[in-house]
């Protein structure tokens, strides 16, 4: 009888640990939307529609770009894209968001690049229309530019 006492005495301590523990715990940071979509001219190289997914955990956050109307002229290695992501922000300034993540994509593929490393403070309100892509694929730098606002709006932080 005792022992069962002292091992439920045990588990009601274990447990009211584990809800403090959750009272205490930081909560998850939301980014809002998770994803937009802006219009890409990347110069001779093209352009077309892509999307910007976001993902936020505290002030870090990340970045990736997909399109399947922006096309890799050559056969790229995983990890070898060095991409710069600058976006604005709506208080001034600018963030940015780096990074050497990438598939591996054929000739002709549909590009990807990210996701890209980048600080947020609470709040920040970021957009990718007058900032840039840049990405450096075998020493040729290509660099994008959005040609309108992102839909559905900034990234929300």
């Amino acid at each position: 009888m005792r022992g069962t006492r002292t091992a439920m005495g045990a588990a009601l301590a274990a447990g009211a640990l584990a809800v403090s523990g959750l009272a205490f715990a930081p909560s998850a940071a939301a980014v809002t939307p998770q994803s937009a979509t802006i219009n890409a001219n990347c110069g001779v190289f093209g352009g077309g529609a892509a999307t910007l997914t976001a993902t936020q955990s505290g002030t870090s956050a990340t970045l990736t770009l997909s399109s399947t109307a922006i096309k890799t002229p050559v056969a790229v290695a995983q990890d070898s894209i060095a991409t710069t992501l600058t976006m604005v922000k709506a208080s001034g300034g600018t963030t940015v968001f780096s990074g050497t993540k990438n598939p591996a994509m054929a000739a002709g593929a549909a590009v990807t690049v990210g996701p890209l490393a980048g600080t947020v403070a609470a709040g920040d309100k970021l957009e990718a229309y007058g900032g840039s892509l840049k990405m450096v694929i075998f020493g040729v730098s290509v660099t994008c530019t959005a040609t309108a606002k992102q839909s559905p709006g900034p990234f929300v932080f």
